[in-house]
């Protein structure tokens, strides 16, 4: 069976769902946390910045965020697509991802198996299911 990759599109859909389930946890969190007496600001910075730093690569390691889930597409080993990546990969992935930004779609429609500049740099590859 051959593999397919997703389109641009799909994957700026997943990461545009991902973005607004944060928002929503920024806002759940910021909702509890208002029922509490005299929560120090930092409490809330660390639970927000939390937020952004752990979702992405914990869920990487685990099997998806909720919008590869929703999309059906899955981040995989470059070198065997039928296991996930490690919580190393999924760092380097997302650090990557986050400070190239737009620019690391660039190199999506210049390969073979759609790899974006943060999927060649971390060895992994996004697979549609």
């Amino acid at each position: 069976m051959e593999e397919k990759y997703p389109q641009l599109s799909e994957r700026i859909q997943s990461t545009f769902i991902d973005t607004l389930l944060i928002v929503a946890l920024m806002f759940l969190s910021a909702n509890l946390l208002d029922k509490f007496n005299n929560v120090p600001d930092e409490v809330r910075i660390a639970i927000f910045v939390g937020l952004w730093i752990v979702y992405e690569p914990l869920c990487m390691t685990t099997g998806c965020t909720l919008g590869n889930y929703i999309k059906g597409i899955r981040v995989k080993k470059y070198s065997n697509s039928t296991k996930r990546i490690n919580i190393f990969q999924a760092t380097i992935r997302y650090v990557v991802k986050i400070l190239l930004g737009w620019i690391s779609f660039l190199t999506i429609n210049t390969n073979s198996k759609r790899r974006a500049i943060h999927d060649l740099i971390s060895g992994s590859v996004m697979i549609k299911l």
